[in-house]
């Protein structure tokens, strides 16, 4: 029933949604997010980044509010009483049931619709009239889920916003998150300005798992937005392969090796951008090194030297490859 009414409302949503919304929406994706903002900040007068988190926010949603949001655009009363049942049907915890009164269902198909729908109104409708009435100079917003960056022109206008944008969320039962939300001098100027004053190089932030650099093309020194696989997220990937694989050990060497080969596969499919080759190296590196370690730990005579793990990597483990095109590119196609 929630599929059924997943199609019913997309088709409605759809003409209503801004243009800066990627998140659970049908034909867009989180590299059609990523690359919108990497051209915005490089093609527009963006001189400061709103990187901004929003507290719990699945968790934290209106319940009031989000049937006052659907009741205005829907206007079957079953389809608004189905959603009313399904925002009441609470969780189950170790086989206690128990009553909520935020949050999207847990685990339901309709959950990222709704919260589309809930952001939609108070997130997208505000800050899109507010950037063409009381935002100075260029403003650039991309939004995928409950995750957005806004972009500025001018640091009085980023202050600004960010004071307002407190007060709205509040409004609505939500909350920016103190230690996650920044706002940073990023774009074509922000290292030189930065030299100047000798603050160092410029800031980064996340967003989508991927850090994002201020840099300099090879030719010509032209600004661009170099792209890397977050440390952090790198990181936990090889250490949860590494747990796996030690579980793992004792099964033949090629069903470890085919399913070693749909990680990388994954891997590359996702984060295979450009400017991103190095951190795709250092994963499969790190994957070779794990699976050695775990061949080394089936017998304490193992000793699995280098000239077999670089047959076994080439034979199972494929070299990285850049999946995607340059920003520029996927937009203007």
């Amino acid at each position: 029933m929630q599929r059924a009414t997943v199609e019913v409302l997309n088709a409605i949503y759809e003409t209503d949604f801004k243009g800066f919304s990627y998140g659970f929406r049908p034909g867009r994706g989180p590299h059609d997010a990523l690359d919108a903002l990497t051209v915005g900040i490089e093609w527009r007068k963006v001189n400061w980044v709103l990187d901004a988190d929003i507290r719990g926010f699945f968790d934290a949603i209106d319940h009031e509010w989000l049937e006052r949001f659907v009741e205005h655009r829907i206007g079957d009363p079953r389809v608004v009483r189905h959603v009313k049942k399904w925002l009441r049907a609470g969780v189950l915890e170790d086989g206690e049931w128990r009553q909520v009164e935020e949050g999207t269902p847990q685990g339901g198909s309709i959950s990222p619709l709704l919260a589309n729908v809930y952001l939609h109104y108070v997130f997208d409708l505000w800050i899109d009239q507010w950037r063409k009435s009381a935002g100075r100079g260029d403003v650039i917003v991309v939004r995928f889920a409950d995750d957005f960056v806004i972009g500025f022109q001018h640091r009085e206008t980023a202050e600004q916003c960010l004071a307002e944008l407190r007060e709205r969320f509040k409004k609505f039962k939500l909350e920016l998150h103190p230690d996650k939300t920044r706002l940073i001098e990023f774009g074509r100027f922000a290292a030189d300005r930065r030299k100047r004053r000798g603050d160092g190089k410029p800031e980064t932030f996340d967003f989508l798992g991927f850090t994002h650099i201020c840099g300099k093309s090879r030719k010509g020194g032209r600004f661009t937005i170099r792209r890397h696989t977050m440390r952090k997220r790198l990181h936990r990937k090889v250490r949860e392969v590494r747990e796996e694989l030690y579980r793992r050990r004792h099964e033949p060497t090629a069903v470890i090796g085919q399913w070693l080969r749909t990680i990388l596969v994954g891997h590359y499919r996702y984060y295979g951008v450009p400017h991103n080759s190095g951190r795709l190296s250092a994963f499969r590196y790190y994957i070779v090194r794990a699976w050695q370690r775990a061949l080394r730990r089936r017998s304490q005579k193992d000793r699995t030297i280098w000239v077999r793990m670089d047959r076994l990597a080439d034979r199972w483990l494929p070299v990285p490859r850049i999946q995607h095109p340059y920003p520029a590119q996927r937009l203007c196609v």
